[in-house]
Order: C-alpha cells, then structure tokens, then sequence
C-alpha cells in the first residue's frame, strides 16, 4: 500500500544473508537462515541478561526466557493452555473490551491523552489477569515503568555506576515482590486460581523464582504489546488508505494488517543464540556450519524484509502479499522455535480491541507524533510522547 517503516534500523537491504564478524559473532540476516537458528535445538539463549543468570546458584529456578533444552520444552507444554487462541478469545476477550473502554474513558473525559501511557496500562492489566497479579496495590504501572526505565544502564561491581544500577534495580525488584507478588501468591498458597502464579506454586517455586518469572512476561507481555499498540497507530493516523482498509474490514482481516505492521516493525530486532553443536545454515551460495559455542545474532529487523520470503516490495505495508511456504504472516517478529513468544496471539488481539475503538472515537487525530528512543543491544524501539486528541461533547 505503499507505506514504509516508521522506525529506522539502517540498510533495508539482507545483503549477506550470514558472515561471521570481525569480533566473531555471526551475522545473520536472511529469514531462512535465521529460522533455521532460532528453531534450532542446538542453540541456547544469549542475551537479554542471561550471562548474569549464569551466576545464580544451581538451586534457584530460572524463569522460563533462560532454559532451554527438555526442561523449557515441558514447561512450555504445561503453560500452553494459558495461551492457547481458544483460551485467550473465550476467556479474555469480554476483558480486553472492558479495559479498553476504561482506558478509552480516559481521552473521552480529558478530550486528549498520551497513547503511550493508556496502551501500557491496557496491556499491564490484560497480562495481569493472565498471570494472576489481581492483588496488586495501586500504582504498578510506576514500578514496572521504573523497572524498565527509557534509559538503562549496566548493572556490575566494577564502577560507581554499575553499583549504582545495581542497587536501584535491587530496590525496584522489591518493591514489585512486596506490592504486586507476594499479595498475589498469599491467597493462591490457600486456593489455586486458574493462573499462572497458581501453576508456579504448584511446581514448587518459591517467592523469588515467581517474581523472575512475573518480571519475565511482564517484560513480554507489557512492555512489548505498548510499543507495538503505538507503532501501529501511527501507522494508522498517517496513513488515510490504511487507516480506511483497517475500519471496514472484519476481524481477520484486520489481524492480517497487524501482522504485516509487525513484521516491518518487529519491537525486538536482533535476537542472539548460542551455538552448542555446529549448526549448518542456509545461505545464497549454498549452506554455512557455525562452529559450536559460537554467538549467533538474528536480525530479525533485516531478515523480515528478505524477499526470498514475504516476496517483492518487502519494506512496503501489504497485508495481501504473497509468502514463501512456512513463512509467518508476521515473519520473525514473535521469534520461532522453543523461544517463540507464547503470547503473540494474545497481543495481537488486545492491539485490535483497543484499536478498533480508538480509532471509531469522533475527531480522533494525533496532535504529537511519537518520539523514538532505541535500546541498541537488542534494537528495541521505545515511543513515548505520541499524543491523540478527540472532539469532546458539550455535557
């Protein structure tokens, strides 16, 4: 339809679709190589904190985001049920429309609001009931906000400010674990809940591997569904043909427009594994082994745009294009393999209900465009500041 991204992440172009770097980690950027990485059972997870986990002792649990192998698979199988579309649409639909409104009452009272901040709190509630957070004391949009601040720093021992990050990340976990956690585990510890935390407490966690775990999908489930709520309004609000095709179609197709939004704009751009095997990719001119321990970096941000898969024209917006076989509609946008995110379907359906009754609000217009902040070791984008504003009726 002839839109492009939004958020730049440099070259367009997969160029060499895999090549090992100077500082030897391997590069990959074409779709079939990268699936073939992330659907791998010879790869581990890196990144994303994991090299600090390493260092916990063998007798704390690690939330589910750093297992791998036979333990994360059948934790993955025994949490499904939560995620399952059926579940999600019987089960969360009526509570997605109820929290939508209630945010949307918000820009109906004040006649202008901040996407950013109503999106995170539509996605903080939903994932909350899917968790089982019910218990929370007012304010848990603050604290998870200061848990995942714009700007973060590194953690460590060896300077001031890694001390200082340290600290401050220590005390943010603790007020989560005394104002969100430990409220939601006591009455669950008297009666299980057809919830996450239940679950957790049926296995044997203890409080502080229930709280990594509720960090974990809050961080999946919250943080992640808001920017791509804001991403894709913007979308929307720039877009007038877009915006006209998104209000008339019906449901699915109306998933479909999402989909291939997430797949130009995938939140996280580069997901890392570690090899612990040699594992033989795909490549133009033939297939390449990654020696076993080697870092591995999927730029999903550039393989989304591989034409070998979504076909021609991979940068623009267009939700009828056509798919190499096994290609996602969204691409590598939710991961693929073990990691894969449990919750895609999830935030795909809160994004249109909210969506779909933002935009049927009269006079809807954004008044501010969005500004964009990077976080460059995963290439996730942060938009903040995106205001909308409605034409209000006279009481």
């Amino acid at each position: 339809m002839g839109a492009t991204r939004k958020v730049g992440r440099g070259s367009a172009e997969v160029g060499c679709p895999v090549e090992r770097g100077a500082d030897g980690v391997w590069r990959v950027r074409g779709h079939a190589a990268g699936r073939v990485v992330l659907r791998s059972t010879d790869t581990v997870q890196a990144g994303l904190g994991v090299e600090t986990v390493e260092h916990l002792p063998p007798s704390i649990r690690r939330p589910v985001l750093y297992r791998d192998g036979v333990e994360h698979r059948e934790y993955r199988r025994q949490t499904a049920r939560f995620f399952t579309p059926r579940r999600v649409d019987e089960h969360y639909r009526d509570l997605m429309v109820e929290i939508a409104e209630r945010q949307l009452d918000v820009l109906r009272r004040d006649g202008h609001a901040d996407l950013s901040t109503l999106s995170f709190r539509l996605a903080i509630d939903v994932a909350a009931a899917i968790i089982g957070l019910t218990e929370s004391r007012p304010g848990i949009d603050e604290r998870l906000q200061r848990f995942f601040p714009e700007k973060f720093g590194r953690p460590g021992f060896t300077s001031l400010d890694g001390i200082r990050w340290f600290l401050r990340q220590n005390v943010q976990f603790l007020g989560i674990y005394l104002k969100d956690v430990r409220p939601a585990i006591r009455p669950r510890r008297r009666a299980r809940r057809d919830d996450l935390i239940s679950h957790l407490l049926d296995e044997g966690c203890r409080d502080g591997e229930i709280l990594g775990e509720v960090i974990t999908f809050a961080a999946a489930g919250m943080v992640t569904t808001r920017e791509f709520i804001n991403v894709a309004a913007w979308h929307l609000f720039t877009d007038q043909e877009l915006l006209q095709r998104y209000r008339e179609s019906p449901e699915p197709d109306r998933t479909a427009l999402l989909h291939e939004l997430l797949r130009l704009e995938p939140v996280v751009g580069n997901l890392k594994r570690r090899t612990t095997a040699p594992l033989t990719v795909p490549t133009d001119d033939g297939e390449v082994t990654i020696p076993s321990g080697d870092l591995v970096d999927v730029a999903v941000s550039t393989a989304n745009l591989d034409p070998a898969a979504v076909g021609e024209d991979p940068a623009e917006v267009c939700p009828a294009r056509g798919l190499a076989p096994g290609v996602a509609p969204m691409a590598l946008s939710f991961g693929d393999g073990p990691h894969r995110c449990p919750g895609a379907h999830v935030a795909i359906q809160e994004s249109d209900i909210f969506l779909t009754r933002l935009f049927a609000l009269p006079g809807l217009r954004m008044t501010r465009p969005p500004r964009i902040t990077m976080k460059e070791d995963i290439s996730s984008y942060e938009l903040r500041d995106l205001t909308v504003s409605i034409d209000r009726v006279p009481a």
